[in-house]
């Protein structure tokens, strides 16, 4: 994947996990980026502890991927910042 798939990727799972956990009030559009590329690399590695394959390419699938390791990143920030 190029680096424009990646921040587009990025973008669009940190955007959609910051609207699931509540937070995209506080989030910028930087952030969102941010979080998504994250979260991509946090989903892959997830994926890969139970045996399958992380983000590949510009995909749903490497789009879900990518959202529960965005969810999982928001759900860590949350949990420290109380």
């Amino acid at each position: 994947m190029g680096i424009i798939s990646w921040i587009i990727l990025g973008a669009l799972a940190g955007w959609v996990a910051s609207l699931i956990m509540k937070t995209d009030g506080s989030m910028g559009a930087v952030a969102n980026i941010i979080v998504g590329i994250v979260g991509a690399f946090i989903g892959g590695l997830v994926m890969s502890l139970i045996g399958k394959v992380g983000v590949t390419a510009f995909d749903i699938r490497s789009f879900l991927v990518a959202l529960l390791g965005s969810v999982i990143l928001l759900a860590i920030v949350k949990a420290v910042r109380r």
